[in-house]
This record gives structure tokens, sequence and C-alpha cells, in this order.
């Protein structure tokens, strides 16, 4: 931790004592009007409303806490060739803590930094991806928040506005740990609801289209939070429109993009809950490795019944009416 403050000059018997302090592993101090800043890296995969919001989140926690800081703030672009290098240049650089945002932005920053304190946001299953040895005990420098959605919860939308639906596609990202975690969640889910799971793999966003024709004709179509898939959601609100399917999302801001319907995270106050762990890393000495890892409880209901409308369904009233955010 980086501890500064203004250094105070003074002279007694033709002698000056410059008094300062510096860095500290409990952030204690002797509180005399001292003033605290951190110097911390975000390592973002890609840009798209989930992991932006997980972001700004994150930072709204310090500017409440009144805590001054420093922010280098890096973007993949999708590319974990590009994460990679940003964790290489965060491991060399001078951080109190650094923030990955997304699975293969957490893992590129779980391997190459272990100096310093590694948080993980918009990560749905820690352990499988590898970051922590377990949810409880992570172990090591890197804990931080899972967004495992109610992946059963959001495929039962589908049967609750589509009640003949038999089937569903699914387009994931091969690379992605997190979203065959997901896909396998709905598979199970499936069985209970009575429908088939189609899927589909890319690599990238620009696959997506030729994904999405490949499953040929489905009742609905159903988005995890996947970071290509989500970044290029728009080709999937065209394909539901075309084909009179169901796009049920796994969060908000599919929704206002297009999608008919979920019931997920929301992505601000995940991000401001990994801004806490933040500060009890860096203010009161925590330690990751003690800090098992957080996941919210705090999901909702978000409707676009103008998008359900396009994509042939009716949003019943009954849902209208218990929605969080009904978006007009």
């Amino acid at each position: 931790m980086r501890l500064r403050k203004l250094a105070t000059a003074m002279v007694a018997v033709g002698s000056i004592l410059a008094v300062s302090a510096c860095s500290g592993g409990d952030g204690g101090g002797d509180g005399g009007g001292q003033a605290e800043s951190y110097k911390i890296g975000i390592s973002q995969l890609v840009q798209h409303p989930a992991l932006d919001a997980a972001s700004e989140g994150f930072k709204k926690s310090f500017k409440d806490a009144g805590v001054e800081v420093e922010w280098d703030e890096q973007n993949a672009q999708g590319e974990q060739a590009n994460a990679t290098s940003i964790a290489q240049t965060f491991a060399n650089g001078d951080f109190d803590l650094v923030l990955a945002v997304a699975t293969p932005a957490a893992q590129a920053a779980a391997q190459a930094i272990t100096n310093v304190p590694v948080l993980f946001t918009a990560v749905t299953d820690a352990e499988e991806a590898g970051l922590v040895d377990t949810a409880d005990k992570p172990g090591g420098n890197v804990t931080g928040t899972s967004d495992l959605n109610p992946v059963a919860e959001q495929l039962k939308l589908v049967k609750d506005l589509k009640p003949d639906a038999k089937t569903v596609g699914i387009v994931y990202s091969s690379g992605e740990v997190n979203s065959q975690v997901q896909v396998d969640l709905a598979k199970e889910s499936a069985k209970d609801l009575g429908v088939e799971i189609k899927e589909a793999t890319i690599a990238n966003s620009s696959e997506l289209a030729q994904a999405v024709g490949s499953l040929g004709k489905v009742d609905a179509y159903y988005v995890p939070t996947d970071n290509n898939v989500v970044s290029a959601v728009s080709t999937m609100v065209q394909a539901a429109e075309k084909n009179k399917a169901l796009l049920v999302g796994s969060e908000a801001g599919q929704v206002e993009q297009g999608a008919a319907i979920t019931r997920g995270i929301d992505y601000t106050k995940l991000g401001e809950q990994t801004g806490q762990m933040a500060l009890k890393i860096l203010q009161d000495g925590k330690k990751p490795a003690e800090m098992p890892v957080e996941t919210s409880s705090n999901l909702e209901l978000v409707v676009n019944p103008k998008a359900a409308k396009a994509q042939g369904v009716e949003i019943p009233k009954k849902l209208i009416d218990e929605a969080d955010n009904v978006i007009e």
C-alpha cells in the first residue's frame, strides 16, 4: 500500500527535520491530517455495457469513500494477447492493486501479477477458471466477485413468455470458461423445462452472424454473459426479430439493446461490491488469500415490451408490473 503525506518541515537548533511517511502494510499513520491516495490499474477485456458498469461501480466505491486514486485504465479490445500484454505492463508498474474485468483478463492478470493484490469482477466461476484454490479460501493474491447468473431462472423466462417453445439457441465463445459453465447450467435446466438447447461456438464476435445462422430455426435465443457475444448483441437482436424468436438476455444492458427480458444482476452494484473489497485490502490490511469470492444477491427483472413485440411475443402484464425496470 502506498500512503503519501505532505512533508512537514520543522526548523530547530539550526537543523531541519523533514517528517514524511511512506508505504505501510497496515494503512496506518499518525492520523494528523494525512491524505491517502493509491495507484490502481484496471484491465477490462472488452467494452460493452455490463463490463463498463462493473468498472464504473468499482471506481464509485472509492469516490464515495473519499479516497483519491490515480487510475490506469486499459481495454484489451476483446483480444487475449492484449490482455496478456496489459497484465505484464501492470506487473512491471508501480501499482497498489489491479482490477481485472472479465474472466480472460483475470486469468492474464493472475498469471502475470504476483507482487500486489489482484481483484476480479464479472467472472462466472473463479475456481473453474483457475483463479483461486477455492471460492471460500482463494489462497493467493487474487480474489473478487462472481457474476454467476441465475441461469435456470433466466431460461424459465422462455416458457413464461412462450409456453410452447421447444428449442433454445445459444452462441458462446469456445475460449471462455465462464460461457461453458453457463451453457452447461442451461442444458441441465432445459431438461426440467422440456426444451432442447441448440448451441454454436465462435472464436470472436465477427463469427456471430454465421454461428446464429447455423442454429437453424429455434423458438428462442438465450444470451449468456459471453463477452464476444454481448459486445455484438445487436446481431442477436436482428436474428430474433427476423426469425420471430424470443431473445432472453442475462443482464440489463442486453435488454436495453433489444433483448426482450432478463432477471439478472446489477453490474454497477457488483463493481461497487468489488470496490468495497479493494478498500478492505488497501485500508484495513485484509489479505486476498483469506477473502472469499463474493457473489451478488441483487437480482433485477428488466423487460422491453417493444423489443418483445418485434420478436413476435407479448410480455404478460404480470411480469411488466413486477419488473424493476421497463425499457420504453
